[in-house]
């Protein structure tokens, strides 16, 4: 991998790094969320550059993938440029060094956008153990929404979701107003402990502490308010525990109905990582996690923001043969649950010792298999608890349901991946490189596979010299998003070319492919625009079967949409003639021919998608862009909205 490469071309905050921590180079987001300017990173130490009360959590995320080889993950806050801190999701991960052989760091802010509440889970984790309550007060929605922490503390609110008017009415009304100033201090630190008089339906009035604090969610995400509060009251009513459980089961019941959808939704195995490791722990009140996933019979380690990574180091690469829990979980399908370490020690004598220092002299742990027994090894997670802890029969039931789902999930991504690479494969093969010389004109080229990164399509393009003299030209796109998609593109291909060969009208070109195609009766269909250019004076014939317009691009910034003559898709009805349309290419113009992943998407209609592309062409041309400048820029903006298509660009002019 081009780590080097791929900072500078990451939206998302990254930085390369010596294993040491020295920052060896970074991106302009990472800069600019560090708060500093790039010249003043380098060489520097990576935590260095944090906040006083982040440096410590910076240097020990470096510290774990330096050491075990292995993705860390950890929870910092990057100093606002406001002053609201912004919580992130940060990786780090050894690359080869792209100027030789070492090893070195790839640090970069992980994308949370659809998953903005794990930001918090340290906050829930470190509220629980403290004896706590988390809230987070949403000022647009004027509601708190409970986020976490110690159950009994749940009664005051008891709706997962309310609206601060309840939270309001409440309260004491000698101490209301300070409540309702500390909400809206414009203080981004956090605020000094504001004692509140809080009245419950069934448990009386209650003496509380609480203390407020702005955070933005991730870069580019929203602003919320934490809200931590302390029950000083020291007699707590049995109505008031009684309503705590059930309360604590509703957010248990959400936490796991957050977590299956996560776990169905996740696309790649970074985001199963990303999902197990922030929520599981959270999910069942254990200590902390572990993920172990198998990687050549060997185990690939990962932890979440409650376990050093260098206290299960011992585990990572280890082979699957080898006696350990994890090992004999994922070989056998059967969890396993270890009271303490007399118990690991007499069970597995010969199994790596785990240093778990956070948890004292001794732990329990479950172990949990990601599939049933007797399917092929995917891995397992663990979580650690205190010691002689044994998970109730419905908490291991629901843990297992979890993993099962979690299996799926896993076995789901990598098929699909061995399917996109497969057909990414073929079409790869099958699109062609552009003639290094063009007699008269200057063509450039551009594609790129679908955003969702799960299915290949059937967009080509081609550009080669008729036996005349001639330059054709053409792009299409064939229906569906599959390896047999890609296979029938680069049939279109091949008989447009031979046919080319002895017919030079591209109307006659398209009419005896229809045919072709026809009489094969295939299963798909496809779009096509196809250019005869004459590059001594610009003459073009053109014709299109179904296919997007072209778009005519000029020197003093206008353009326009010109919709060729021709007929139906190809492959469809038997008997079509195409018809033709003769213009010029001007010297001072520019002719873009799209797939429609270009000009149309989710909230993006054809029409305004043309006009988009046009004025960015025309803007280009006006601006003294070349060919390949300008096919960069369409191509650009269309990647930068939601394409959900495969997209391809062809842009000519006159040398």
């Amino acid at each position: 991998m081009d780590a080097l490469g791929e900072i500078h071309r990451s939206a998302c905050p990254s930085a390369l790094l010596t294993l040491h921590g020295a920052v060896r180079d970074l991106n302009a987001a990472m800069a600019t969320a560090l708060g500093r300017p790039a010249e003043q990173c380098l060489g520097r130490d990576f935590g260095d550059l944090w906040p006083a009360s982040q440096r410590m959590a910076a240097e020990n995320l470096v510290a774990h993938a330096a050491r075990a080889a292995a993705v860390a993950m950890r929870e910092l806050e990057f100093p606002g440029r406001d002053g609201v801190p912004i919580a992130s999701l940060l990786e780090a991960r050894q690359v080869k060094d792209p100027a030789g052989d070492k090893q070195m760091m790839w640090v970069r802010v992980l994308d949370a956008r659809n998953d903005l509440t794990s930001l918090l889970i340290p906050f829930r984790l470190a509220t629980a153990a403290a004896g706590l309550g988390l809230w987070m007060y949403s000022p647009q929605k004027d509601q708190m929404e409970w986020l976490g922490g110690l159950p009994s503390l749940v009664a005051l609110i008891p709706d997962p979701i309310a609206p601060m008017s309840r939270v309001i009415s409440a309260m004491h009304p000698g101490d209301r107003e300070a409540f309702w100033q500390l909400l809206h201090s414009t203080s981004f630190r956090q605020s000094p402990w504001v004692r509140v008089r809080y009245h419950t339906l069934h448990g009386g009035w209650h003496r509380l502490a609480v203390q407020v604090r702005r955070l933005q969610l991730g870069i580019d995400g929203p602003q919320r308010i934490v809200v931590v509060v302390r029950d000083d009251t020291t007699r707590e009513k049995r109505k008031q525990k009684a309503q705590a459980a059930l309360t604590a089961e509703r957010q248990r019941a959400k936490d796991t109905a957050d977590f299956s959808s996560a776990l169905i939704t996740a696309a790649r195995e970074q985001e199963l990582q990303q999902v197990v490791l922030t929520r599981l722990a959270a999910t069942f009140g254990a200590s902390g996690a572990v993920l172990a996933l198998v990687d050549d019979s060997r185990l690939s380690i990962s932890t979440d923001a409650g376990i050093d990574m260098r206290e299960v180091e011992a585990l990572h690469g280890l082979r699957l043969d080898l006696p350990t829990p994890l090992s004999e979980a994922i070989r056998t399908g059967k969890a396993q649950f270890i009271t303490d370490r007399e118990d690991f020690t007499r069970r597995w004598p010969h199994a790596p010792q785990l240093r778990l220092l956070r948890l004292g002299s001794d732990y329990a742990i479950s172990v949990t298999p990601l599939g049933e027994p007797g399917d092929q090894p995917l891995g397992a997670w663990a979580m650690l608890y205190p010691r002689g802890y044994l998970p109730p029969l419905d908490e291991r039931t629901l843990v297992g349901t979890l993993a099962d789902l979690a299996g799926q999930a896993l076995k789901r991504i990598r098929l699909q991946q061995a399917h996109v690479e497969l057909a990414t494969a073929l079409q790869q093969t099958m699109l062609p490189e552009l003639p290094e010389h063009l007699p008269g004109l200057e063509v450039a080229a551009r594609y790129r596979p679908s955003r969702v990164g799960l299915d290949i399509g059937g967009d080509w393009y081609d550009a080669f010299m008729m036996p005349d003299g001639a330059i054709a030209l053409e792009i299409g796109d064939v229906q569906g998003h599959d390896v047999d998609a890609a296979a029938f593109m680069g049939q279109i291909r091949v008989s447009l070319r031979a046919i080319a060969a002895q017919e030079p009208d591209p109307g006659t070109v398209l009419t005896r492919t229809n045919e072709l195609l026809v009489t094969t009766a295939p299963a798909r269909f496809a779009s096509c625009t196809m250019l005869r250019v004459d590059p001594h004076d610009g003459r073009i014939t053109g014709t299109s079967a179904g296919h997007v317009p072209l778009l005519c691009a000029h020197r003093d910034g206008s353009h326009e949409v010109r919709e060729l003559p021709g007929g139906p898709v190809l492959g469809v009805l038997p008997g079509t003639e195409y018809r033709k349309e003769i213009f010029t290419l001007e010297d001072d113009s520019a002719l873009v021919m799209v797939t429609d992943g270009v000009v149309e998407g989710p909230g993006l209609t054809l029409e305004a998608g043309l006009e988009r592309a046009g004025t960015l062409a025309a803007q280009a041309v006006h601006d003294g862009l070349n060919a390949e400048e300008t096919a960069d820029r369409i191509l650009d903006a269309a990647i930068a909205v939601d394409h959900l298509d495969d997209v391809a660009v062809l842009v000519i002019r006159r040398a």
